[in-house]
């Protein structure tokens, strides 16, 4: 069985939405930290990685976008 949480899928929404991190924290009003640790624990979760560094942003994996949709 799957264990992820409801903050991590919305912060993961977030940084998708956003494509960044720092972003994300910002509209979260949380750190930056505090959205990696989220998205690391839902990508160890499911054993995938969902983002990855693109220059100064991120982009979707083939996984994250699976999972976003």
């Amino acid at each position: 069985m799957t264990h992820y949480t409801l903050k991590q899928i919305q912060t993961f929404i977030e940084v998708a939405r956003e494509r960044s991190v720092s972003k994300a924290a910002e509209r979260l009003f949380v750190t930056q930290p505090a959205v990696s640790m989220q998205i690391k624990q839902l990508e160890d979760t499911f054993g995938l990685a969902l983002i990855e560094p693109s220059g100064r942003n991120i982009r979707l994996t083939h996984a994250g976008e699976e999972f976003l949709t």
